[in-house]
């Protein structure tokens, strides 16, 4: 079998998968994550299964369901997983905006500005900032080439910064508050 012949063989064989399962599938991640997340877990539990296609079973529905369980189970501890940071980071901004000192008000407006980003954001300025991670290991840490992680990072800096200067707009209706413009280097 020619290789042209055996990608027309997986084309057609994963058709079918999906013609026959997708419904039930689709049922099942309805019944355990409602239809707001239903499409996306089929999509992912598909995605598995055309990746693993050799190894799908001859009985398909019960491996399929269980990588939608996995897909499931996953998406759930990611959730937990950012909901535990943003409320970390929350809680950081919460406590130094509680102390007079200008630098713990400097801290608040980073960490609150920080929080405001997404996680990818917050991973790639945090991996450098606080991990002291040189570009080279951060980029090996989020699975991306040096040159693709500086275009990243510089992306984050950017929304950073433009969380801080957003930050700077109420500062200057509170007095209190330092100027933004040292957070921006």
């Amino acid at each position: 079998m020619t290789e042209a012949e055996a990608e027309a063989e997986a084309s057609r064989r994963f058709v079918a998968l999906y013609d026959a399962h997708h419904a039930q599938v689709y049922a099942y991640a309805v019944s355990r994550a409602g239809r707001r997340l239903a499409d996306d877990v089929a999509s992912e539990t598909f995605l598995v299964a055309w990746r693993k296609l050799a190894t799908v079973p001859a009985t398909p529905l019960p491996w399929l369901l269980t990588v939608a369980r996995n897909v499931l189970r996953e998406r759930y501890r990611d959730e937990v997983r950012q909901a535990s940071l943003a409320e970390e980071l929350r809680a950081w901004a919460d406590e130094a905006a509680a102390d007079v000192a200008d630098e713990v008000i400097e801290r608040g407006a980073v960490l609150s500005a920080l929080a405001g980003l997404s996680e990818n954001d917050r991973e790639l300025l945090t991996l450098v900032a606080w991990h002291g991670l040189s570009t080279r290991a951060a980029a090996r840490v989020v699975g991306c080439s040096t040159a693709t992680f500086f275009v990243r990072l510089h992306r984050a800096r950017k929304r950073l910064h433009e969380a801080l200067t957003g930050a700077d707009q109420v500062t200057r209706r509170n007095p209190i508050a330092l100027p933004v413009e040292e957070y921006s280097r």
